[in-house]
């Protein structure tokens, strides 16, 4: 397997395609031989995945992704494997119809697919449809076959992306295959870790095809998966005061859980001090609960001020509300000029009045509040993730964290990186507030917006899947802060 160095490097499908085009033209490789080593990459993983395999079956389309598939199913033949193809047309273009005439040489069974139709039997299918050349629904008659494969308790290998699904953007405009492994060939599609391929890859493997380091020259990637980091050991004279001050705004009537996770959350991040700023009515279960915070009971904006210059960032937003009191605690906040984190109501409130941010500022909407704040609707904002998080961040200036499966964060230069941490378990209230907290910290440790943003959506992610591994469903909030703890220490828990 060739995964590399370019394995945290993601590619838009333009990219891989020219990278395609330049292994032809400036390394003297033809079509047909890329194909015959993806094929090989493929049937290798897929050998090493289900060692006990003995009869395959593979779906193949009319493209180059067809191709692919053909071969595979060529090489398992002469493996000694059962193979049947199934294939959308009996005439495939290019390459794909060398590799089609490749396998006919075999004299296997090769059948043509019809929707009423029973699937083969098989201890695995390879999902040779489609690959990166759809970004459309499929048309029916295919989508009944992905349907009937999905259907299977056949697990799937999927060459280069599961077909149906968008490899651009993880947005699938229709059915899309449900792989168990997904092998991406060359570089890593962008849209294989972001919205709703989470649910279509399953394992994903990169082989670049043990093509030269040299093609990857002056080729700039269009994102990066996120590595773990933390921050460094502190000195060992360091005082509270070297670790900056938080203030958190929020917690309206009913809603003191939100604010109270946030500033634990903050100061399990390593900040030196916590305040909070909130109603008067959640004092004493804020203090009885985690007396390290400083609460503080807050009318209006000239109690808040006070709070405000004691204070090097804002966590602003959870338990906030839209009311008059939000509002006004909101404004004062975002007047004052401060690094801030504005989550939940603060950007529910920046979509009614909207600014661009002069001090370093970290949003972190999810895709609800990113289609309130660019005035679209989510379906917009999930058809392309990429597209929708540099949108925000340019608009606003700030750094932004499109939340959800594969968690993207932008900031107004185009920079992006996908998280590949995270799990369902974390669809529960009180993960965000917890986030707003944990990136606050870091700000106020002194990471840039930039740095706190990336930082932070990894180490609640990663503690997220620490929390998880008793299960996820009733997976809580606040079960994150003793791994996060942890993580913040660089210190990792098997």
């Amino acid at each position: 397997m060739h995964a590399a160095k370019h394995h945290r490097h993601l590619y838009t499908v333009e990219q891989v395609r020219a990278l395609d085009r330049r292994a032809i033209d400036e390394l003297g490789m033809t079509g047909f031989e890329l194909m015959s080593r993806a094929a090989a990459a493929a049937f290798a993983h897929l050998c090493r995945h289900w060692p006990q395999a003995r009869h395959i079956a593979v779906f193949c389309g009319p493209g180059n992704n067809g191709g692919d598939g053909y071969l595979l199913a060529s090489l398992a033949h002469d493996a000694g494997m059962m193979v049947e193809v199934v294939e959308l047309s009996d005439e495939p273009h290019g390459d794909a119809a060398r590799a089609r005439d490749a396998w006919q040489r075999h004299g296997a069974s090769t059948r043509r697919w019809q929707p009423d139709t029973t699937l083969p039997r098989a201890d695995t299918y390879v999902d040779a449809l489609y690959g990166t050349g759809l970004n459309r629904a499929p048309e029916a008659a295919i989508a009944d076959l992905i349907e009937c494969i999905n259907a299977s308790a056949t697990p799937v290998l999927a060459l280069d992306v599961p077909s149906g699904l968008n490899a651009d953007t993880g947005h699938c405009p229709g059915v899309a295959i449900r792989a168990a492994l997904t092998v991406s060939f060359i570089a890593a599609k962008r849209g294989a870790h972001t919205g709703q391929a989470a649910s279509k890859v399953g394992v994903l493997q990169l082989d670049t095809l043990g093509l030269p380091d040299v093609l990857w020259q002056n080729v700039h990637a269009d994102a990066s998966l996120l590595e773990p980091s933390c921050l460094p050991p502190r000195e060992r004279d360091a005082h509270k005061g070297d670790a900056g001050h938080v203030l958190a705004i929020g917690g309206d009537h009913g809603t003191a859980g939100a604010i109270r996770l946030c500033g634990e959350a903050a100061l399990r991040g390593g900040a030196g001090l916590v305040s909070v700023a909130t109603r008067i009515e959640n004092l004493m279960a804020l203090n009885a609960a985690r007396p390290e915070l400083m609460a503080h009971g807050v009318h209006g904006p000239q109690e808040l001020q006070a709070l405000l210059d004691r204070a090097d960032v804002l966590a602003v937003g959870p338990g906030l509300g839209q009311g008059a009191w939000g509002h006004a605690l909101w404004l004062t906040a975002l007047d004052s000029g401060k690094p801030l984190v504005l989550d939940a109501d603060g950007l529910n409130l920046l979509a009614r009045e909207p600014r661009r941010f002069a001090a370093p500022a970290v949003l972190t909407p999810h895709p609800g509040e990113a289609a309130r704040l660019l005035g679209k609707t989510i379906a917009d904002v999930q058809w392309d993730r990429f597209a929708s998080a540099r949108a925000l961040a340019q608009r606003y200036g700030a750094v932004v964290v499109l939340k959800g499966a594969g968690s993207l964060i932008a900031d107004p230069n185009g920079r992006l990186d996908v998280c590949i941490w995270g799990n369902p378990g974390m669809a529960s209230g009180g993960m965000g507030d917890l986030l707003t907290g944990v990136i606050a910290a870091l700000l106020a440790q002194g990471c840039s917006a930039w740095d706190a943003a990336r930082m932070g959506v990894g180490l609640h992610a990663r503690a997220g899947d620490i929390a998880a591994r008793n299960g996820e469903r009733g997976l809580l909030a606040s079960d994150l802060l003793e791994p996060l703890r942890a993580l913040s220490n660089g210190i990792e828990r098997d």
